[in-house]
């Protein structure tokens, strides 16, 4: 298990008075004029304090040199004021480039807090249950962020189980409604950016738009997949299975199902991914077949990876501020240990469309399209 610990405090700040004696709590409330209660309830993240006076206390306390005895904390509170998240290593997205901001997020927000974020490890789903249930065990975190929901995730079982706090990267349960479904979550309503990108290519002049989506076993799949067919209805275009393409996570799968799709005997002129890995595929596959995305086929993917800038053209994008996704969830854990419902503890944000030239209006028709690929 690796520990990610929160900004440390300044060199230059003090971590006693000018005499060596240590700075309490009692100083550090003498110095705001407040009680040692408000003090130690800003410090804590309670609910009932104000972000100004919570962000008054933390800045005085960094100034001041104050820091908490947490095994003190520990045995007062019986909270080790960690938060933890543990990622999967055999994930074909383990190198997932929003992790650093991610975590930069999630850490600075707990360190405001006086918190600190611990990050582990796993090696497959059943060792992701070991690690969570040992960290339990160890009290090595007070709640949990779970990452990449599932529609059955077994490790929202496992601690909905022990009663453990945690917060979701992601809603779960899909197919029930949201007062049906349990827990606490910070999401990205991805398919409100399907459907967006429907009817975007629609407004170009496209009438055959084709889907390429992720695995059906995590939730925001199924979400993206709702989000592309109300798309079509948007539109006022036909639902035709043969069009929709599910499972492609990594790049290679991407240019598998843009293959497929270039089979049909009247293939779109457009797509939509559910993530921006599967729509670099579609550069790779478009140019074997002797294609150019963004004239021949449009392209518009989702997340917007660092690679979408690069790549020639542009490719069209929904980003995701990955960054304040890790603070909000931070903040969401941290109000739930501290006793607020889980289920009131739910936030949804959109992503951002950043307009780039892997798409625009079609050059040439389905039936055309399929023609020029006869004749290779």
């Amino acid at each position: 298990m690796t520990a990610i610990r929160p900004t440390p405090i300044d060199a230059k700040t003090r971590t006693s008075d000018r005499r060596g004696r240590r700075v309490t709590i009692n100083d550090l409330a003498a110095q705001l004029g407040m009680s040692k209660s408000t003090v130690s309830r800003a410090m804590n993240g309670y609910g009932d304090i104000s972000e100004s006076t919570r962000q008054r206390v933390a800045r005085t306390a960094k100034k001041m040199g104050y820091q908490p005895l947490s095994h003190a904390q520990a045995i007062r509170t019986g909270r080790v004021r960690a938060l933890a998240l543990v990622l999967q290593m055999d994930a074909p997205d383990r190198h997932n480039p929003f992790l650093q901001e991610f975590l930069m997020g999630a850490c600075e927000t707990a360190s405001g807090f006086g918190w600190t974020v611990t990050v582990s490890t796993a090696t497959s789903d059943a060792d992701m249950l070991d690690v969570l249930g040992r960290l339990i065990d160890e009290r090595k975190a007070d709640g949990f962020i779970l990452p990449r929901t599932e529609v059955q995730d077994a490790r929202v079982a496992l601690l909905r189980a022990r009663d453990v706090p945690h917060v979701m990267y992601g809603r779960t349960e899909h197919g029930l409604s949201a007062g049906q479904q349990k827990g606490s979550w910070y999401d990205i309503l991805g398919e409100a950016a399907m459907c967006s990108a429907v009817t975007r290519l629609a407004s170009l002049g496209h009438t055959r738009i084709g889907y390429v989506g992720s695995r059906l076993n995590f939730n925001y799949a199924h979400l993206r997949r709702e989000g592309f067919k109300a798309g079509l209805v948007a539109a006022r275009l036909p639902l035709e299975a043969q069009l929709m393409r599910d499972g492609a996570r990594t790049r290679k799968e991407g240019a598998e199902e843009v293959r497929a799709l270039m089979q049909l005997a009247l293939p779109p002129t457009g797509i939509v991914f559910a993530t921006d890995m599967a729509a670099l595929g579609a550069y790779d596959a478009l140019a074997d077949l002797g294609l150019t995305v963004g004239k021949d086929v449009s392209v518009i993917g989702y997340d917007g990876v660092p690679e979408s800038e690069f790549v020639r053209p542009g490719l069209t994008t929904y980003h995701v501020d990955t960054r304040r996704a890790g603070a909000r969830l931070a903040e969401l854990l941290i109000r739930q240990i501290r006793g607020e419902a889980a289920e009131t503890l739910r936030e949804v944000s959109e992503a951002r469309l950043i307009e780039r030239h892997s798409d625009g209006p079609p050059r040439c028709s389905a039936e055309a399209l399929a023609k020029k690929l006869k004749e290779r």
